[in-house]
């Protein structure tokens, strides 16, 4: 067990062989949730959207709770760690796992036939889950642009990934700061938003 543990890509694995070896346990105990049928692949990629969602907001708010305070307490000499080592691979996993939650999710509202009143915030019909998970659907989006094209470019010149001078890296960490900020702060009503449009609508 401790050799599975020590890997993270053999935990990771076995982590999804488990769930396999749950899903057929529970198959065989009630001959339900078989998967096979739409509904059940419905449910997949709703699975895998909150999987990749847990990871992309996870990392947010690592980032926004824990790395960012620390780093003026960090001493100078021990910066470069966090900079050349832990937030570019930090960096990599949140850029992709916010587009992997957008692209379930967008496939996801596909499949369950809400995307349209989603997208147009119930003016196409759904009422108020429609709504509410618009809402929730185009925060998303905001958050999603906000990585890709504000967090993720200032953050290549603040870690000296792109050349920069020392005043465009400090201009370009505060404006990445700012704009996970911002996610963050947008992370709390897109959450409520979607669980919302999921639990009482």
């Amino acid at each position: 067990m401790a050799g599975i543990l020590s890997n993270l890509r053999s935990t990771v694995i076995a982590g999804f062989v488990l769930a396999v070896v749950m899903v057929v346990i529970v198959v065989a105990a009630t001959g339900e949730g078989k998967p096979v049928g739409y509904a059940w692949w419905t449910f997949l990629f709703r699975w895998l959207h909150v999987l990749s969602g847990v990871m992309w907001i996870g990392l947010l708010w690592y980032f926004n709770f824990v790395q960012i305070p620390s780093m003026p307490k960090i001493p100078d000499d021990q910066k470069p760690a966090i900079g050349k080592v832990i937030a570019p691979e930090a960096l990599f996993w949140f850029r992709w796992a916010a587009m992997a939650t957008i692209v379930t999710g967008l496939i996801l509202a596909y499949m369950n036939g809400y995307i349209m009143g989603a997208l147009t915030l119930g003016a196409m019909g759904g009422g108020g889950k429609a709504l509410a998970i618009g809402i929730g659907m185009w925060l998303g989006i905001i958050m999603w642009f906000n990585v890709w094209f504000v967090i993720w470019p200032n953050q290549q010149k603040a870690l000296g990934m792109v050349e920069a001078d020392k005043d465009a890296k400090a201009a370009a960490a505060r404006t990445a700061m700012l704009f996970s900020r911002t996610n963050t702060l947008l992370s709390v009503p897109m959450l409520y938003a979607m669980v919302s449009a999921q639990n009482i609508y």
